[in-house]
């Protein structure tokens, strides 16, 4: 039987209204999914539709996985 595994997705990004995704904030989120078992399966470029405004702002969807228990 193949590995059985679940998943999370997290959409990152560093405000409302513009700004460059920081290596810090990414690499803090890693961190902190890599102590509770989930390992980085996928980051993802993505328009994130904000509150402000009809745009959206820059950002990532970080997509971890870890076996199932």
């Amino acid at each position: 039987m193949a590995g059985r595994y679940e998943y999370k997705v997290e959409e990152i990004r560093e405000g409302m209204i513009g700004g460059k995704m920081s290596g810090g904030k990414l690499e803090k989120v890693l961190n902190s999914h890599a102590r509770e078992g989930w390992q980085l399966k996928a980051i993802t470029a993505v328009e994130v539709k904000g509150r402000v405004g009809p745009g959206g702002v820059e950002g990532v969807l970080v997509t971890f996985e870890r076996p199932l228990a």
